[in-house]
C-alpha cells in the first residue's frame, strides 16, 4: 500500500539549555511555550506546528530520538507573512546577526526570499517569505 505525506506535525531539535533556546524563539519567531508529556517537557508552538526542545542531557530512555542528535546540528526553515527587508530589520532590532540575505533562494513552492541566522545553539535559521524582497 502506497501512502502519501501531508505535513509535518513537530520537529525535536537538541539544545544545550532549553530555557535560553525557548527565550530565544519566543523572543525572536514569535513562538508561543507549550509544556507537555512527561517530566514537563517544553516545546515551540507556532501555526499548526511545533518544536519540541530536548535537552541535551537526557538519554535515549529519557527521550527517545534521533542517533545523531546534538546542539546546532539543524537547518531550519520558517516561513512568515512578512517582506524580508522586515524580517532582516526586526532581527537586528532585536540583537540577532543576519548572516545572510535577505537572498533568493529555492523553496518548496518556488522562489522564496530569506534572511539566515543562528540560534543559541548554533543551528542555522532561514527566515523566509514567498514575497519580495522589499517594499
Amino acid at each position: 500500500m502506497r501512502f502519501s505525506v501531508d505535513r509535518l506535525d513537530h520537529l525535536v531539535i537538541t539544545c544545550r539549555n532549553v530555557e535560553v533556546s525557548a527565550n530565544w524563539y519566543e523572543r525572536v519567531l514569535g513562538m508561543e511555550r507549550e509544556v507537555f508529556g512527561p517530566h514537563d517537557r517544553l516545546a515551540m508552538r507556532f501555526g499548526g506546528q511545533k518544536l519540541n526542545l530536548r535537552p541535551a542531557t537526557v538519554t535515549q530512555d529519557e527521550w527517545f530520538s534521533g542517533d545523531g542528535a546534538a546542539p546546532g546540528a539543524q537547518d531550519l526553515c520558517f516561513i512568515v507573512t512578512m517582506q524580508a527587508d522586515q524580517v532582516a530589520a526586526h532581527l537586528r532590532g532585536v540583537g540577532v546577526e543576519v548572516i545572510l540575505g535577505p537572498a533568493p533562494k529555492a523553496g518548496a513552492l518556488g522562489v522564496l526570499t530569506s534572511c539566515y541566522c543562528r540560534d543559541p545553539d548554533g543551528n542555522l535559521i532561514e527566515i523566509s517569505t514567498y514575497g519580495e524582497a522589499s517594499a
